[in-house]
C-alpha cells in the first residue's frame, strides 16, 4: 500500500515537472526569439526561417549612435529619471499610507480604505483625458515632471499588499516601544521599517518598473514632444508602417537593452520580492 502511494506520488510529481517545463519553454521562447532577432543582420520584420542567417552587433551600435530619427539614449535616460523619482515618491507614500491604515485607528479609516478599494477597481486610462487637461492647466504637460506626478499619485492606491505585510508584524513591539517613550515616528522608522525590507523592496520594484512598461499615459501626456518620450513610446515609433522594415531589428535591440537593468535588478532582489508578496498576502 505504501509503495503504491509512493509510486502514485512520484507519477504526479513527474507530471507537474513536465507541465512546468512546457510552460517555462512557452514563456522563454518569445524572449529568446527577441534576442535572436536583435542580432539578425537581415532587415525586415518577417523571415521564413527562425534562426538568423547572419549575426551582427550593428543593430545595437546603430541604436546608440544613430539618433537623428530615433534618439534612443535620450529616451532611455528619460525613462530612468522618471522611474527613479517616481519609485522614491511612490515607495515613501505607499509605506506611510499602509502603515497608517494598519496601525492607527481613526473614524475615517474604514471609509477611506473602501474609497481607495473602489477607485483602484477603475483602470487608470479612464482618467487620462482629465489628467492631461489638469496638467496643461498648470503648465506641466509634455514634461517629465508630469509623468513622475502621474505615476506617483496612481501608485498610492496600491497600498493593500503593504498593509497586509504590516498587519503581520506583532503589535507587542509597538506597545513595548510606546512604554519606553518612543513616538509613532520613532516606531515606524526605527522598528517597523527595518523589519519590513521585503515589502519595501517589493514596493520599490513595482514602482520602478511601471514607467518602463507604460504606454498609454506617456502617449497622452507627451503628445508630439519627441525628445521627452520614454522607451515604451519611443520604441513603438519603430514599428510604424513606414519604419517597420528598416528598424524592426533595431527595435528588438532596444527592447533587449530596456530589459537588462530591470531584469538584473529583479534577480538581485528576487528573494525580498517573493517574501513581500507572500507575507503581504497572509493577512489583509
Amino acid at each position: 500500500m505504501m509503495q503504491s502511494m509512493s509510486t502514485r506520488r512520484r507519477f504526479v510529481n513527474g507530471l507537474i515537472y513536465v507541465a512546468l517545463t512546457v510552460l517555462a519553454v512557452i514563456w522563454v521562447l518569445p524572449i529568446g526569439y527577441l534576442i535572436l532577432q536583435s542580432f539578425r543582420a537581415e532587415p525586415g520584420a518577417y523571415t521564413p526561417y527562425l534562426l538568423p542567417q547572419e549575426y551582427t552587433l550593428d543593430n545595437y551600435r546603430a541604436l546608440l549612435t544613430d539618433t537623428a530619427l530615433f534618439p534612443y539614449p535620450r529616451w532611455f535616460l528619460n525613462t530612468l529619471v522618471v522611474a527613479v523619482f517616481s519609485c522614491l515618491l511612490s515607495t515613501a507614500m505607499i509605506l506611510m499610507i499602509s502603515y497608517c491604515f494598519s496601525r492607527l485607528r481613526f473614524r475615517a479609516r474604514r471609509p477611506l480604505m473602501n474609497v481607495g478599494l473602489i477607485l483602484g477597481m477603475f483602470p487608470g486610462f479612464m482618467s487620462m483625458t482629465a489628467v492631461y487637461h489638469l496638467l496643461k492647466l498648470v503648465g506641466l504637460d509634455q514634461s517629465l515632471v508630469a509623468l513622475i506626478l502621474v505615476y506617483s499619485s496612481a501608485a498610492c492606491l496600491g497600498y493593500f499588499i503593504a498593509k497586509g505585510f504590516f498587519d503581520t508584524l506583532p503589535r507587542a513591539l509597538d506597545e513595548a516601544a510606546t512604554i519606553d517613550g518612543a513616538t509613532r515616528s520613532d516606531i515606524f522608522w526605527k522598528i517597523t521599517l527595518p523589519m519590513s525590507k521585503p515589502i519595501v523592496v517589493y514596493t520599490a520594484l513595482t514602482s520602478f518598473i511601471a514607467p518602463f512598461a507604460d504606454f498609454i499615459f506617456v502617449s497622452v501626456i507627451m503628445k508630439d514632444n519627441y525628445e521627452n518620450y520614454t522607451v515604451a513610446l519611443g520604441l513603438y515609433q519603430m514599428l510604424t508602417r513606414e519604419n517597420l522594415y528598416q528598424y524592426f531589428t533595431r527595435f528588438c535591440a532596444g527592447a533587449v537593452v530596456v530589459a537588462v537593468p530591470v531584469t538584473l535588478l529583479f534577480l538581485c532582489l528576487q528573494r525580498y520580492y517573493v517574501e513581500g508578496v507572500t507575507c503581504g498576502a497572509v493577512k489583509g
